[in-house]
């Protein structure tokens, strides 16, 4: 039986954690402190653990840390990342004294190539990130299932995830696997989006797809 953990507590863990429980998936959530998830968790009731432990009892992880930070924080736990598979669906972003996104944190690479270089006995593979978090959790709540895409460096790592996207409610033929871990680039660039589509539609569903 494959474990799952999820890193984080706010709305794209909460988005994450809906959906694996729905699909009868068992999982932990590792946080910081145990004792303060984010008051953005809106998922299941759970148990809340340590990151470390929640590591220890997983061999998939999905960061849903802030993309910003994530690399600082998943950096020191290299030893034990090791031989996990991380999915990464965290964006990274520039902003301003105000918080508002102004750019990418890495314009000339991408977070999952940091993370992969400081994680190099982890299997980074990049998905879900190119859309909001509400479709992750549901991706039927769109007028038609986008493209989610895959990226990452080991192919048996990819398939794992690929299966685990299935399980959570997502069709083989949306699935694309854009190849190594620096395909992850044109992914993250679609945040240059983002923030202009929630300006003028809101937090309504929305996601990148290919049209074909």
């Amino acid at each position: 039986m494959t474990n799952i953990a999820i890193l984080g507590s706010e709305r794209v863990a909460s988005a994450i954690a809906t959906r694996l429980k729905a699909s009868g998936k068992d999982f932990v959530v590792g946080i910081v402190d145990p004792e303060m998830p984010s008051d953005r968790w809106t998922g299941p009731d759970t148990k809340f653990m340590s990151t470390s432990k929640a590591i220890a009892a997983s061999d998939i992880i999905f960061n849903a840390t802030p993309g910003e930070t994530s690399v600082a924080f998943l950096g020191p736990l290299q030893p034990e990342l090791a031989g996990k598979v991380l999915v990464d669906v965290s964006n990274a972003m520039r902003r301003d004294e105000a918080g508002m996104p102004i750019g990418l944190f890495y314009p000339d690479s991408s977070i999952a190539e940091h993370l992969q270089a400081a994680l190099p006995d982890t299997a980074v593979v990049k998905t879900l990130n190119t859309m909001l978090f509400a479709v992750m959790a549901n991706p039927d709540c769109l007028s038609s299932m986008p493209t989610v895409f895959l990226s990452g460096n080991e192919a048996s790592a990819k398939e794992r995830v690929r299966a685990l996207l299935l399980t959570m409610g997502w069709q083989e033929e949306v699935i694309e696997d854009l190849g190594p871990i620096t395909s992850a680039r044109g992914p993250e660039a679609f945040m240059h989006f983002v923030p202009h589509i929630i300006a003028n539609h809101g937090f309504a569903p929305f996601a990148l797809s290919i049209a074909r």
